[in-house]
């Protein structure tokens, strides 16, 4: 899910109004958009015969997803790498460190069966989730590093996503890394440039746009969750509470880490926050998408469930960040910080 509910470039700075709007925004995102992507797993269960037969679109719909995160981006973006190298580096790092090995301990740990062991392992390798801007923003983060943070991600998931992927799973499937990597740069890769390339030509029509791309974004996602359910619908009862087990360990470990990795470098508070929303919070939809198309429909199921669960955790985490902030805002007498601005 883009960011695009935060990225206003008409809004004025210091505008009180501006920050209300953003902050409506923001908490619809990880309130109502988790309910949309439930809707779409139901569907998927409840009418599998049907929705199965979409299952060759999942690759478009994730080229559309991604192609809305491109029309939110722009060059000041990745001009952090440049100006603050290294949280930008930790981060990502980070990123395709901690989440695949946090993976393959949790699979460890709940001796998990192969077909989910392996779908557990892909989300863990996958990029940065677009959600993470937005959780970000509401857990008073630095939205600057966690959009430059996502990008990047993004950017080397091609070669990154399915090496690790094919050297922690491929113990428990065979994994078909170099189709795996061909996909990932035609349904993730392209359409992010091609995203980027149409806000630089049509910048004012993208503009316009902004409000309406986060609504298309998750509702291509809760239709992908629902493809990805119905083609495991006759195992999910079986197979339901022991995902959804791996899913938080999986999530809440990697957040704690990834905010003990900020602390260990003594990165400044919102960073940490950022960075344990960016470590935490996957492309759960592109894992889910490669894993029904390279490993199998039971595989893909960790990846819909993390689609959910990323969001309401990364409700819960802002929630207990801006609990903290006011609570020292008190003890302090002063008013509890704004959320960190982005970088222009």
């Amino acid at each position: 899910m883009p960011d695009a509910a935060l990225r206003d470039d008409t809004a004025r700075p210091g505008d009180p109004r501006a920050a209300a709007k953003e902050a409506r925004s923001g908490y619809i995102a990880v309130t109502v958009f988790p309910l949309l992507i439930i809707a779409g797993g139901v569907v998927g269960y409840l009418a599998a015969d049907t929705v199965s037969q979409a299952a060759p679109a999942v690759n478009t719909l994730l080229g559309v997803v991604m192609f809305t995160m491109g029309l939110t981006l722009r060059p000041v973006d990745f001009a952090l790498v440049a100006k603050r190298p290294l949280p930008v580096l930790l981060g990502v790092i980070a990123q395709f460190v901690i989440m695949p090995l946090v993976a393959l301990l949790v699979v460890v740990l709940l001796q998990l069966p192969p077909e989910i062991a392996a779908g557990v392992i892909l989300v863990g390798c996958a990029p940065g989730g677009t959600a993470s801007n937005v959780v970000a923003y509401l857990a008073r983060g630095d939205v600057a590093l966690s959009v430059t943070m996502t990008s990047v991600s993004t950017l080397l998931a091609p070669l990154l996503t399915p090496l690790l992927t094919l050297w922690l799973a491929g113990q428990y499937m065979p994994v078909a890394a170099g189709d795996m990597a061909l996909t990932i740069v035609k349904i993730v890769l392209v359409p992010v440039v091609l995203g980027v390339v149409v806000r630089l030509l049509l910048p004012k029509v993208v503009v316009r746009l902004l409000p309406v791309l986060p609504w298309l974004s998750v509702l291509t996602i809760a239709v992908i969750v629902a493809i990805v359910v119905s083609g495991s619908a006759d195992r999910i009862i079986e197979a339901g509470l022991l995902v959804l087990a791996a899913v938080i360990l999986h999530n809440v470990f990697g957040m704690a880490l990834g905010y003990g990795a900020a602390a260990v470098f003594r990165l400044p508070l919102p960073s940490r926050r950022t960075m344990a929303v960016e470590v935490g919070m996957q492309n759960s939809g592109l894992a889910a998408g490669l894993a029904a198309q390279y490993m199998n429909p039971l595989a893909a199921l960790p990846g819909a469930v993390f689609s959910v669960w990323h969001n309401v955790s990364g409700a819960l985490f802002a929630l207990i960040c801006q609990n903290i902030d006011r609570r020292r805002a008190r003890t302090a007498g002063s008013p509890a910080p704004a959320p960190a601005p982005e970088a222009r």
